[in-house]
């Protein structure tokens, strides 16, 4: 079932062997905002996203025709070039290459010069802007980004920060992290899942609320103190 302001998700119960890992709940994301999922690692943050796509035994297959998917490491295929691996989704559905496409977005996230590199040939932070470049190159509704920026170094993170939100105007993204700062920077709401079996529930105290709200994302580190109060609350959440 669709809101009007949002997409609405039906998570059934999720089961590991004997284990109860994931309650039945219903997730919703904002259309055209970012929405955060935080939580303790091995909470369930990955198998709630794999739900959502479809792609555990559990699940039932979703049409891919309104998501994309970015996961942690990248995930290029070693043997093919830049823009071979940015095409790629075409590619497996036996569709004709958009390379005119491909290069467009490769220049918007400044690989234009590396589109015949291979992915050993790239630095980390490199091989992560190819990896947004071939999820915007399949153009959907949704896109689920799974710790996308974990790996990579301050400086590197923040520059895809900038460029993942430039990039994906208009789009409902659902980001996975464990990142707090990544939360404040980002969101336009924030999940927390915690419990066994885990829940997903919406943030709403109103002061990260008035921060969410009233300073576009990504947001500066300009004022400390705010910061300091958001990531003191947000961090509470985990105990």
């Amino acid at each position: 079932m669709e809101r009007v302001d949002c997409y609405q998700f039906q998570i059934e119960d999720f089961f590991y062997e004997s284990s109860h890992v994931l309650k039945n709940q219903i997730l919703r994301l904002k259309k055209q905002d970012w929405t955060c999922l935080i939580g303790q690692s091995g909470v369930g943050k990955t198998t709630l996203l794999r739900c959502l796509l479809g792609l555990d035994r559990q699940s039932t297959l979703r049409s891919t025709s309104s998501f994309s998917y970015m996961a942690q490491t990248d995930l290029l295929l070693p043997w093919a070039k830049v823009i071979e691996n940015v095409v790629l989704g075409e590619r497996l559905r036996g569709q004709t290459r958009n390379y005119t496409k491909a290069l467009e977005i490769l220049t918007k996230v400044g690989l234009q010069e590396f589109t015949n590199f291979y992915p050993h040939q790239l630095s980390i932070g490199m091989r992560q802007r190819v990896a947004l470049a071939r999820t915007l190159m399949e153009d959907r509704k949704i896109v689920l980004m799974d710790e996308p920026f974990a790996a990579l170094d301050a400086k590197t993170r923040c520059e895809l920060q900038e460029y993942a939100v430039t990039a994906l105007k208009g789009k409902t993204v659902l980001l996975v992290t464990h990142d707090i700062s990544e939360v404040i920077r980002l969101s336009n709401q924030i999940y927390i899942l915690k419990g066994f079996p885990a829940e997903a529930t919406l943030v709403t105290e109103p002061h990260i609320q008035t921060i969410l709200e009233q300073i576009p994302a990504p947001r500066a580190i300009h004022d400390l103190h705010l910061w300091q109060e958001a990531s003191a609350f947000l961090s509470s959440l985990y105990s």
